[in-house]
């Protein structure tokens, strides 16, 4: 399997609307060229920040076509394909058109709350179906389901495969075991911007990222700092600059909160699809006063 370097800075793209609901090219067009300017070392398309769940199967191909022809072999491109139904998935890795993409984020499956054997299970089944490497992605407060240090690695030593983890359990010992105790080849990344430079000293190689939607100069800077052993500086850097918008980011949920963001920086709509909502007239005034004393690198 070719190898597939994941060091850096990973961006979770959001999907940028127009004022009617359908999809903006445009605005996704200029995001990305935004990302690849400034230090993003590849991008996730259709993850959870991009409202994947409120596309529809056309526009999921959409979206994922636009970005691969866009991007042009200019960075790696990572599509999530994840879900809880482990048939569905399997069908679907086995009939999408992978041109152009470098490798599968795949979430733990959500809701119907399966057994460590059963999250064991689901992944053998999606790595025995994919011609692409695969990124486990393990972010209980959204599932309801933890992938355990034990689980992560016997994925990790079964399924050649399965080459790392989105980790977003905020479980800085459960990430610790994994670093520890993963075979070679398996890479651990940080699912939680906030926890970024801790999962790099402990020996992870980097961060799929939400904050970087609006700000990759300033991620890239930390994450490339954090990996050459410059992670104090680093985070006493980026809290002391963006503190209050780290804070505010999530605080309505995302990517309610990158949408504003961006948004009141002048590059997109500031839409999202229902159930999700823009945030508060409070927090957008919260996040505009936060704009305005931020120091951009």
């Amino acid at each position: 399997m070719t190898e597939l370097n994941l060091r850096g800075l990973g961006v979770a793209l959001i999907t940028p609307f127009n004022n009617d609901g359908s999809v903006d090219f445009e605005a996704l067009s200029r995001l990305i060229d935004f990302q690849l300017d400034n230090g993003t070392n590849y991008i996730v398309a259709l993850g959870t920040t991009a409202e994947t769940p409120t596309l529809s199967m056309q526009e999921k191909k959409e979206v994922s076509r636009f970005i691969v022809n866009i991007v042009n072999g200019r960075v790696p491109v990572v599509l999530g394909i994840g879900g809880n139904n482990t048939a569905a998935l399997v069908e679907e890795l086995k009939t999408t058109d992978f041109k152009g993409i470098s490798a599968i984020l795949s979430v733990a499956p959500y809701y119907n709350k399966p057994t460590q054997e059963g999250l064991y299970q689901h992944y053998k089944a999606l790595s025995e179906a994919s011609p692409l490497p695969i990124i486990l992605y393990n972010v209980p407060g959204r599932t309801g389901v933890n992938i355990t240090s034990e689980t992560t690695l016997r994925i990790a030593n079964d399924c050649r495969n399965v080459i790392a983890i989105k980790e977003a359990s905020g479980n800085l010992g459960q990430i610790e075991e994994i670093i520890k105790g993963a075979p070679e080849g398996f890479s651990v990344i940080s699912g939680d911007d906030a926890v970024t430079t801790a999962v790099i000293e402990l020996g992870g190689i980097g961060v799929i990222s939400v904050f970087g939607n609006a700000f990759p100069k300033e991620m890239a800077w930390l994450v490339d700092s954090a990996l050459r052993g410059d992670s104090k500086n680093a985070r006493e850097k980026m809290e002391a600059d963006f503190s209050d918008l780290f804070h505010l980011i999530f605080v309505e949920g995302n990517p309610a909160g990158v949408k504003s963001i961006l948004s009141q920086k002048g590059m997109i709509i500031n839409r999202l699809r229902l159930p999700l909502v823009p945030v508060s007239e409070k927090t957008s005034l919260l996040i505009k006063e936060a704009l305005s004393n931020a120091k951009y690198i």
